[in-house]
C-alpha cells in the first residue's frame, strides 16, 4: 500500500446535518464522520450514514431521511441546502465542498423529517396556472401543429424544469408570509402558452398570474436564474410575461379576446 493510499484510508468526511423528527419537533444538528472515498457525492455520503447510522460521538442514531430519485439531476427530488446554498445533492461532489459539510432542508417548504420537505406549495401553483396541455381523450388525434424551430429552441430550454424548488428557495419573495407562486410556475406559463395547442388556454393562464401571488409579487432580485441547476432563463420568462399580462389587461378591459 502506498503512502497516498494510507492517507486516503485514514481520511474522513465531516458532516453537520439538520435533524427534525417531524414538522412540529424542535430541530437540531447532529455531526457525522464517514470514511473518505474519491468522487463521492452528498447522496452517496448520506447512503453511507444510513448504512451505518452512528454519529461522531459513536452513538447509534436514526438514519437521516431525505428524498432522491434519478441520481442524475433530472427528477429534482434531492434538493437541499448544502453549505448555505440550495442545490441538487446528487451533483454536489464532496471533493468540491468545504468541510464540515452542512446539510439543511429548504426553508421555503414545510419540513417532513430531517432533510425531507413537502413541496405541495409548488405543485399547487402549477395546478393554479394550468401547467399542462388539456386533451379531450386518449385516442389518436393524429399529428399536431408544428412549432417553428426558433420558438422550439427556447421552449426546450424552459422544458428542462424539473420542479426541484431551488429557484423558490433562492427567491426572497417566496416565504411563509407571501403567496407568491415563484419563478418556476411562472416560467411554465410561458412554456405552455408558447405551445401551438397549449395556447388555447393562454388567457386563462395569464389571468391566473395577474391575481394575488402572481407576477406582481416578483421583486426582480434575479436570485432564481443564478440558482437554477438547469440554467433556465427564468428572468427572461418573467419579463415576457409582464408584456403578455399587460396586453391581457387591455384586452380584458376593452372586452376583447383578440390576440395582440
Amino acid at each position: 500500500m502506498t503512502t497516498a493510499d494510507t492517507m486516503t484510508e485514514n481520511k474522513v468526511i465531516k458532516f453537520e446535518i439538520h435533524r427534525q423528527d417531524d414538522g412540529q419537533s424542535e430541530p437540531y444538528f447532529e455531526e457525522f464522520e464517514i470514511p473518505y472515498r474519491p468522487n463521492m457525492n452528498v447522496i452517496s455520503a448520506l447512503m453511507e450514514i444510513r448504512r451505518n447510522p452512528f454519529n461522531k460521538k459513536g452513538e447509534k442514531t436514526q438514519p437521516v431521511a431525505w428524498d432522491m430519485g434519478c441520481l442524475e439531476e433530472v427528477c429534482g427530488a434531492c434538493s437541499m441546502v448544502i453549505n448555505g446554498k440550495p442545490r441538487q445533492s446528487c451533483t454536489a461532489l464532496v471533493d468540491q465542498l468545504e468541510q464540515p459539510i452542512r446539510l439543511e432542508p429548504m426553508k421555503t417548504f414545510p419540513v417532513v423529517r430531517d432533510l425531507q420537505v413537502d413541496r405541495s406549495r409548488m405543485f399547487d401553483s402549477l395546478k393554479k396556472v394550468k401547467a399542462w396541455i388539456p386533451i379531450d381523450g386518449t385516442y389518436d388525434l393524429g399529428p399536431g401543429p408544428r412549432m417553428p424551430e426558433k420558438k422550439r429552441q427556447w421552449a426546450y430550454e424552459l422544458s428542462k424544469c424539473m420542479t426541484c424548488g431551488v429557484c423558490l428557495e433562492a427567491c426572497p419573495n417566496v416565504n411563509s408570509k407571501s403567496d407568491f407562486i415563484g419563478p418556476a410556475p411562472l416560467s411554465q406559463v410561458r412554456l405552455f402558452n408558447a405551445h401551438p395547442t397549449g395556447s388555447m388556454n393562454k388567457n386563462e393562464r395569464l389571468e391566473a398570474i395577474m391575481g394575488e401571488g402572481g407576477l406582481a409579487n416578483c421583486g426582480n432580485s434575479q436570485n432564481c436564474v443564478q440558482a437554477c441547476p438547469k440554467g433556465i432563463p427564468l428572468t427572461t420568462s418573467i419579463a415576457a410575461l409582464n408584456r403578455d399580462t399587460s396586453f391581457q389587461m387591455f384586452r380584458s378591459f376593452f372586452g376583447s379576446d383578440r390576440e395582440v
